[in-house]
């Protein structure tokens, strides 16, 4: 009975067990079918009803760039005030705009274009409210080269004609900021002739390397422009200390004679030109700060910010210097090398340790009127040669007042700056600094000690 049992029972466990997969089976098959009928039909509604996504609109009709594509850059500045999401486009010579871009934080912006001619336009509904910008700018775009274009912001004159004396007035007013601007930067070449005898024909290169220092911390590093001056001021003082310790120190010890250390001046200012426009551009490169910047009137007199802030700070540095001069030892030591230098030494004074005081002196206040010359006479730029061209000015200018003087390069800077900006009223504007150099050539005819100077017998 047991065999019978047991036979039983497995007949049954075999019969459940090959019955439990087809029924399983069966199941996933009747649930794929249900699933694609309600596949079908909710499916084929929610498409119908659905409509066909098409891609977004284009925001610009600007073309890509092409393979030979430079960057042309700028950076939108309202006195100060930098304006993002504002959009600036480019159009070739046929008029279709080619490029479009919107100014980012900072009021920077950046396109990629082809070289050419090109015509750049502010897209004025993207101007924030009362804020107006002065047309359209022209720029040829090449390659190899910093390609940057600068608008102007504030309304246009409608007419450059004014009545003479508000012109006369307003060039004078130039011309003061202009001459306060030659003497900041030529009040260390004076002291540095009247203490050692040299005449440095680097010092225009002293110039140039503080407007460039200035230029790196602010354009390079994103430093603000107030900050990247004191900065570059303490860069001049440390190049004023380096030219003293490393070249003319040694000169001095192996009694080198004035004419060869003038001739050293003469190739240390080529080499360092040339430098400068090694590593930094053949091109004005523009600060980031304080560009197109709009006159402030009132009544005849008309004025920048910048340029008002020029003067400001040149009459500050140059009273302190004055104070110096005046109430410090060290100035009194200055006045006394300057006046005789032996007679200095023998009663005490170094006069080697006065000497480097004036090089890193006459180096700082250099660096500072290369950034004040670069902001309100080159339109907020720096130029590789911008020393260069305003170290005759600074010859011609502490010739006037009395060579060795820091009171006669003062009023005489002062005296070529307003005879350079009266020029421009008669003749043209690009030829205004051949008014300084007949300065120059008058004042050595007539009285050569200059204004403030004393007459000395030579031989």
């Amino acid at each position: 009975m047991a065999p019978i049992v047991r036979w039983t029972r497995r007949k049954i466990r075999l019969r459940h067990r090959s019955r439990t997969p087809l029924r399983f089976i069966k199941q996933a098959l009747l649930l794929a079918i249900l699933g694609s009928i309600a596949a079908v039909t909710f499916g084929g509604t929610a498409l119908a009803q659905e409509p066909t996504p098409t891609p977004p609109p284009s925001s610009s009709t600007s073309q890509p760039p092409a393979a030979d594509a430079v960057p042309v850059s700028g950076s939108l500045n309202n006195g100060g005030e930098r304006l993002t999401d504002v959009d600036v486009l480019a159009r070739d010579s046929t008029g279709d705009e080619v490029a479009r871009t919107t100014s980012e934080k900072g009021g920077r912006w950046t396109l990629e274009l082809s070289p050419g001619s090109y015509t750049f336009e502010v897209d004025s509904e993207t101007l924030p409210d009362g804020v107006s910008v002065q047309g359209e700018v022209q720029r040829e775009i090449a390659a190899g080269r910093t390609n940057t274009v600068i608008f102007s912001f504030g309304e246009a004159r409608t007419s450059n004609e004014l009545p003479f004396y508000e012109k006369f007035i307003r060039t004078t007013v130039d011309g003061f900021r202009f001459g306060l601007v030659i003497a900041l930067a030529a009040v260390g070449l004076s002291l540095i002739f009247g203490t050692t005898g040299l005449t440095n024909f680097a010092h225009g290169e002293l110039v140039t390397l503080g407007a460039v220092a200035a230029w790196v911390f602010n354009v390079s590093m994103g430093i603000q422009l107030i900050y990247a001056t004191i900065l570059a001021v303490i860069v001049g003082v440390a190049i004023g200390w380096l030219n003293n310790a490393a070249i003319w120190r040694p000169l001095r010890k192996r009694k080198t004679g004035l004419i060869a250390q003038l001739v050293v001046s003469i190739g240390l200012a080529i080499a360092l030109r040339y430098l400068i426009l090694i590593f930094f551009s053949d091109r004005a490169e523009p600060f980031d700060d304080y560009q197109a910047q709009t006159q402030n009137e009132w009544g005849p007199f008309a004025i920048t910010n910048v340029n008002l802030a020029c003067i400001i700070i040149s009459i500050v540095v140059l009273v302190g210097v004055a104070l110096m001069l005046q109430r410090t030892r060290i100035g009194k030591a200055m006045r006394a090398v300057a006046d005789n230098r032996d007679l200095a030494a023998s009663s005490g004074i170094n006069v080697e340790r006065v000497v480097t005081f004036v090089w890193c002196m006459g180096g700082g206040l250099a660096a500072l009127g290369g950034v004040l010359f670069g902001l309100s006479e080159l339109g907020g730029r720096v130029q590789w040669e911008m020393g260069f061209k305003l170290l005759l000015l600074m010859f011609a200018g502490i010739t006037l007042g009395g060579l060795g003087t820091a009171y006669g390069a003062l009023l005489g800077c002062v005296i070529v700056g307003l005879l350079v900006q009266w020029s421009t009223m008669f003749i043209n504007p690009d030829l205004k600094y051949i008014g300084g150099l007949l300065v120059l050539i008058l004042i050595l005819v007539v009285r050569p000690q200059g204004i403030l100077g004393s007459r000395q017998r030579i031989g």
